[in-house]
């Protein structure tokens, strides 16, 4: 079955993910956990809606006559690993736009009986890490032997509230980076400077998914993680007082820049900045083409990096975006 089935598909970013997998033209489906909210938006879509806890106590995952199954439900720390768990069981591929480093780790923990499963496990389909990941890759072949790879994100404008409560589980972590290949605490890693294309700002240590997506697309054995936040990024109040998430005007006035930058055995260096459009408008374009594509039959089973199984290519298949090498 050519069908996808996109969960948490009435919150800020699910609703349009799944108007773009209307317009995309997809074979899909929505779920999620609000009856009323799903019932509104599969009329406006004109496609089918099921409604689904994820509790020990709720029965089988309904995954029967799809073959991709499009998470955009967070926290991420609580949906993964149920529904990564009964994709294996049923034989469809995992897909979702998490920045948590925790469901990366999830996956990769559960990659091998994916595989036997010959169940695809690919999170961090949106903003987190199409960009990074695919720069990373793109990076790493230009330089011999590369050894060391920095990542900078530049996080502007207002947060969504689900957002802001990923964002409490990406602190949860704690700091981490990948030493010698493997991943260790940082609790004393330092800021460092970067330049997003207008002189250079301080940016903080933070545990992203790249950690262990770039590992996996890369074997670049040493990975530091950074974020400048400029704005109202990581507000203070109540994630329950913010609002859904940046208007329209909000999103076309905020573009979205990572720096991505690989260091070879021989001290050379290559750098470059990554822009695309707004975060939230570049995740439901790139979720909905790495549904499409994994459709087609893009998909390779266990724990799998968009960079690896999409291309190097692929974030800059996504309308808007600019490299600028530095």
């Amino acid at each position: 079955m050519s069908r996808v089935l996109i969960y948490g598909a009435t919150g800020y970013t699910g609703s349009m993910v799944a108007r773009q997998a209307r317009t995309a033209g997809l074979d899909f489906a929505i779920a999620g956990r609000d009856a009323q909210k799903l019932a509104a938006l599969a009329r406006e879509l004109g496609v089918s809606w099921s409604v689904f806890a994820l509790d020990a106590d709720a029965p089988t995952t309904p995954l029967a006559g799809f073959s991709v199954l499009l998470n955009c439900a967070g926290p991420f720390a609580r949906t993964a690993e149920p529904l990564m768990r009964a994709c294996i069981d049923a034989g469809v591929h995992y897909l979702d736009i998490t920045a948590e480093i925790n469901v990366y780790r999830l996956a990769e923990r559960l990659g091998a009986e994916a595989s036997r499963a010959g169940v695809m496990l690919l999170p961090g389909v949106g903003w987190d890490v199409v960009p990074t990941d695919c720069l990373a890759l793109q990076l790493s072949r230009r330089v011999a032997q590369p050894h060391s790879l920095r990542i900078a994100l530049q996080v502007a404008g207002s947060m969504s509230r689900g957002s802001a409560v990923s964002a409490g589980e990406i602190l949860g972590a704690g700091l981490m980076a990948r030493v010698d290949g493997a991943l260790v605490s940082t609790p004393a890693a330092a800021p460092a400077l970067f330049n997003f294309g207008d002189g250079e700002v301080a940016c903080a240590p933070l545990s992203f998914g790249d950690l262990v997506t770039a590992w996996h697309s890369t074997r670049i054995p040493n990975i530091a993680m950074f974020v400048n936040v400029t704005g109202t990024a990581f507000s203070a109040a109540d994630a329950a007082d913010l609002p859904d998430g940046p208007s329209p005007d909000e999103r076309n006035d905020q573009r979205a820049r990572a720096v991505v930058e690989v260091t070879g055995a021989d001290g050379a260096v290559a750098r470059a900045v990554i822009e695309t459009v707004n975060g939230y408008s570049y995740t439901p374009l790139a979720a909905v083409e790495a549904a499409r594509r994994v459709l087609k039959g893009e998909h390779r089973a266990g724990f799998e990096t968009p960079a690896r199984v999409l291309g190097a290519g692929f974030a800059q298949s996504i309308p808007g975006t600019l490299v600028a090498e530095s």
